[in-house]
């Protein structure tokens, strides 16, 4: 995997600011090294499963490279078009210390990157130190399992939701899309970074949720499943909402191992409702205690 090299200047003009002395690094070779991270990498060379202390995340726009620096993560360098650099961006690369920060106009970063940027403004940031499953579920009263979501933009949103609604933490199989990928991130708004997540091990995990205490709700549309206001639910001290994968839903096996199969009623004949949209429905139902 490339790692953004600080020390490096290939390809690129270097000047300070008179007042800051920061890095800002006009974009002069679209095939500069630095901006690999930004152009080039794919999500999974930026997870980089080998040696996951080295691996990097892209944060877009300004309140989302915000919130992420809120949380502690640690910036290695930011891609900026020019014009925001005294505006929009000025109070975050202030915050970000003495980091390179690349600078085109707008049409050049849309062409370097292959999208518009979002308010202009990227930073790649190192991927914090992952939470256990337990260490999520510590003090939580009310979490969401995610099992094998695959679509990064579902996963945003069902953060999105799970951050604005009460949720206390999301739990993720192996299989479901990395919250820190770009899109995720994005469609979140940024919450990735203020509601506490961890993947689950690979076998076995209803069995530790039920040891920490919770009960187990399997969003699934049976014969059988409670209404979704039915009253035991929000009864519950603890419980765990587990949405499946999309399209498919849930396996046999983890609808069968839940304590309740839950549903949300349906109208007009419509048989389901995407699992993002069905996860804010769930949220504010479930978190009236």
């Amino acid at each position: 995997m490339t790692v953004v090299n600080q020390n490096m200047n290939v390809g690129v003009n270097i000047k300070r600011t008179a007042d800051n002395q920061r890095n800002i690094i006009p974009i002069t070779d679209f095939d500069a090294p630095q901006l690999d991270v930004y152009a080039r990498l794919t999500e999974v060379q930026l997870l980089n499963r080998h040696e996951p202390e080295k691996g990097i995340f892209i944060a877009e726009s300004p309140r989302v490279i915000e919130r992420a620096l809120d949380y502690g993560c640690i910036p290695v360098s930011i891609l900026i078009e020019t014009r925001q650099i005294e505006t929009l961006g000025k109070d975050i690369i202030a915050r970000c210390g003495d980091i390179p920060v690349y600078t085109a106009e707008f049409d050049v970063l849309t062409q370097l990157t292959g999208f518009q940027l979002t308010r202009g403004m990227l930073c790649a940031m190192y991927r914090p130190t992952k939470k256990t499953a337990t260490e999520v579920c510590m003090g939580a009263r009310r979490i969401t399992v995610l099992e094998n979501v695959v679509n990064p933009t579902n996963v945003g949103a069902i953060f999105r939701s799970a951050a604005a609604l009460g949720i206390d933490g999301v739990l993720l199989t192996s299989a479901c899309s990395n919250p820190l990928y770009r899109r995720a991130i994005r469609v979140s708004m940024g919450t990735v970074f203020q509601i506490p997540w961890a993947f689950l091990p690979e076998k076995h995990w209803l069995n530790m949720l039920h040891e920490l205490g919770f009960s187990t709700a399997a969003m699934a549309l049976r014969e059988d499943s409670l209404c979704i206001d039915a009253p035991q639910l929000l009864q519950e001290d603890k419980l765990a909402i587990i949405f499946g994968t999309e399209g498919d839903g849930l396996t046999a096996e983890t609808i069968k191992a839940c304590d309740y199969t839950v549903r949300i009623p349906m109208a007009r004949g419509v048989d389901s409702l995407n699992v993002a949209a069905a996860s804010a429905v769930a949220f504010w139902q479930l978190t009236r205690v």
